[in-house]
């Protein structure tokens, strides 16, 4: 395969769909507007990759190439770019128009957003039927399946030519139709709201309301580790999108949520969260 992919952002998501479709043997191009997010990056990427290599997570030996750069022009001949910026339309907005002047005609742009609805955004660009959302989930180099979501422009053949593409790195598809949310986060914001809203009545401790998830339901992870590893901005940010759509209180963030987010308690990425996390400087 020797298709070229763009990816836009650098942040724990950009690196992991860098991985998965460079893993898939994809030519990825990586921009970000910060050098140093893509000194990380490119630091992030060659720990994981020499993990990958020890757990012959990629036996055919097939990864493609990855070029870091802050050069939006190094997209002008991508076949596909997923956007994965921070949850705020704003800068949605800014990134698609630029990538709309650069991109090629047929290039499909994949929107990677936990809430934003796929509609909107396909509205700062125009070719809103080559605007599809592809919600990736974390760790998106490991996880099997990616959630696709039809925009209401979305062409039959822009939803085809993303399933063919994950399908040739090795992931399967969902396609769902677009809605603020769309499936997963609509349940699964609620989920990690309400633990938090326990949390800070005093109902639990965060490590028995994740075990109870855990033992009871068998699930891989609690709601609690779970906004850790998604980033406690990214699901504020999630919730707010959620209460501005659907006017329903019911997604209103927790007090406790918001407190965290303003003391800079993010999650894994900053360190601490709900829990405390060791972090390694990369090597």
């Amino acid at each position: 395969m020797s298709r070229h992919v763009g990816v836009v952002g650098a942040g724990t998501m950009g690196v992991g769909v860098s991985q998965a479709f460079a893993e898939g043997g994809c030519r990825v191009t990586l921009v970000d507007t910060s050098a140093d997010a893509l000194a990380a990056a490119r630091e992030r990427i060659a720990v994981d990759s020499r993990m990958a290599a020890l757990f012959d997570r990629n036996p055919a030996g097939k990864a493609g190439e990855i070029t870091f750069t802050t050069g939006f022009e190094h997209l002008a001949d991508t076949c596909f770019v997923v956007e994965n910026v921070t949850e705020n339309v704003e800068v949605k907005r800014v990134v698609h128009e630029r990538l709309d002047e650069i991109c090629p005609a047929e290039c499909v742009f994949g929107v990677n957003t936990s809430a934003i609805p796929i509609t909107q955004v396909a509205g700062y660009t125009g070719r809103p039927d080559r605007v599809i959302g592809t919600h990736f989930m974390n760790p998106a180099q490991l996880k099997p399946l990616v959630e696709v979501i039809r925009g209401f422009h979305t062409s039959p053949e822009t939803v085809a030519a993303t399933r063919s593409l994950l399908a040739a790195i090795g992931k399967e598809s969902i396609v769902v139709h677009d809605s603020p949310g769309f499936v997963t986060n609509r349940v699964a914001m609620l989920t990690v709201n309400e633990a938090i809203c326990l949390l800070d009545e005093g109902v639990a401790t965060a490590a028995d309301v994740d075990r109870l998830f855990v033992r009871c339901f068998g699930h891989r992870m609690g709601p609690l580790a779970t906004a850790d590893l998604i980033g406690l901005d990214t699901v504020l940010y999630s919730l707010d999108v959620l209460v501005e759509q659907f006017g329903d209180p019911k997604y209103r963030p927790s007090t406790l949520l918001r407190q965290y987010v303003t003391a800079g308690l993010l999650g894994r990425k900053s360190g601490r969260g709900f829990f405390t996390y060791d972090i390694e400087p990369v090597r």
